[in-house]
């Protein structure tokens, strides 16, 4: 079997191994194959090929995982409003009881609404800042 039909295959089943286990980091290990299967179709020797698949997957790791880092995160998964229609919305609170929370109407159904730590409750319009579990977290307006 050719030296360069070995490289593809190794990096077919790196790309295979990324699809099962969701790893993008796998898919820049197999950029660095196919760079060795491609310096294997040029006549390059054994060496150059695993240096090639060296050079090439390690930069790809080390340029994804800094192209990554440098990208602001987006809300967390409770905040986020791709996620949970409700974030964004509205709510009207006519009163707030003892322990923090209150009672809404909202879309049809009753709901526990909760204010952020160290926030006074007021009476009035709030937004939905996350839903927790089945309350809403929210914000005066």
């Amino acid at each position: 079997m050719a030296e360069s039909t070995i490289w593809w295959l190794m990096a077919g089943s790196a790309v295979a191994v990324e699809l099962v286990t969701g790893t993008f980091y796998l898919l820049m290990l197999a950029i660095g194959l196919a760079s060795a299967a491609l310096a294997a179709h040029l006549g390059a020797s054994i060496t150059l090929q695993f240096l090639s698949a060296a050079v090439v997957g390690g930069a790809a790791i080390v340029g994804w995982h800094l192209l990554r880092g440098r990208r602001p995160q987006g809300p967390g998964s409770a905040a986020n409003p791709d996620l949970h229609l409700d974030v964004g919305e509205t709510v009207q609170v006519d009163h707030w009881q003892a322990d923090g929370t209150a009672s809404v109407h909202y879309r049809g159904a009753n709901w526990t609404v909760f204010h952020r730590p160290g926030v006074m409750p007021a009476p009035g319009v709030h937004r939905v800042a996350e839903v927790v579990g089945s309350r809403l977290m929210v914000d005066r307006v």
